[in-house]
């Protein structure tokens, strides 16, 4: 049966997951440039984008923590940052209209329907359980090694796992747990990908080690380098479908749903 849960993508690696009447929004970046990036597919989320219960932000990277996206939260909006973000990432101190909260690996945060930008208060309806990542956390290019990367599983009505950025590791499916759903990445911004990070048969992998029931595929075809067109051009158009395939190969018993930027869907989940 299908449980009350959406998955909207609108871009990279920022997601809306609405789950029990909570939106949780992941690692939100809204810029038309980032330094030597380019977005070069799908149109900038719209406003309603920035409405968030819940923000996770899975590690310090500026193409995740992108302070002037973070700054287009409405007042009270609560955010999950790893810990030592604030000391590694003074601008977010400029910031005082959000709730950040740190968090590691082991942690669980409820979010009540309404707590964030919505305003209002009430019981818990979903829980962030924060799992680990394998993906180097800290603030480039010179940041200290003094903050985790993170992934998180949203658990509510469906269990809904952001991977942020993240290689294969040994023990992910028993950190992660059962999931439903699972937004995984399978390529990157530039025409090569370095450690601790899933390309396309990675993240198939990961599929079959975790074994949801539904994924989506992000963090590829969003933002390309200026100037570097013709460089690798595959890497950037191609993932998503070579995911789908290798999926159907490695994991094909699950669902695999391929989403354009801003499209939703609603996975069926085990209830």
């Amino acid at each position: 049966m299908r449980a009350d849960v959406t998955v909207t993508w609108w871009g990279h690696a920022t997601c809306t997951v609405e789950d029990s009447g909570v939106r949780v929004l992941t690692d939100p970046l809204f810029a038309r440039r980032l330094a030597h990036l380019r977005r070069r597919r799908g149109a900038l989320p719209p406003p309603q984008a920035a409405l968030a219960d819940v923000v996770l932000l899975s590690h310090l990277h500026a193409d995740h923590l992108h302070v002037p996206s973070l700054a287009r939260l409405a007042p009270g909006t609560h955010v999950l940052v790893p810990r030592g973000a604030r000391r590694s990432v003074p601008s977010l101190r400029r910031l005082s209209h959000l709730w950040f909260t740190e968090v590691a690996p082991g942690d669980e945060v409820p979010v009540a329907n309404g707590s964030g930008s919505n305003g209002g208060s009430g019981g818990s309806d979903v829980v962030v359980r924060v799992v680990p990542a394998l993906h180097d956390g800290r603030r480039l290019p010179l940041g200290p090694h003094r903050s985790p990367a993170l992934g998180y599983v949203v658990e509510g009505r469906a269990r809904t796992y952001f991977a942020g950025d993240t290689g294969l590791f040994d023990t992910m499916a028993d950190e992660v747990g059962p999931v439903d759903v699972a937004l995984l990445p399978v390529g990157g911004w530039g025409p090569y990908l370095g450690h601790g990070h899933l390309d396309p048969a990675r993240a198939a992998e990961a599929l079959a080690r975790i074994a949801p029931r539904s994924a989506v595929p992000v963090h590829y075809g969003t933002y390309w380098p200026i100037g570097m067109d013709a460089v690798r051009p595959h890497e950037f158009h191609g993932p998503g479908d070579e995911f789908v395939r290798q999926a159907a190969r490695r994991a094909p018993d699950v669902a695999v749903h391929r989403l354009g930027h801003g499209e939703s869907v609603r996975p069926e989940v085990a209830r």
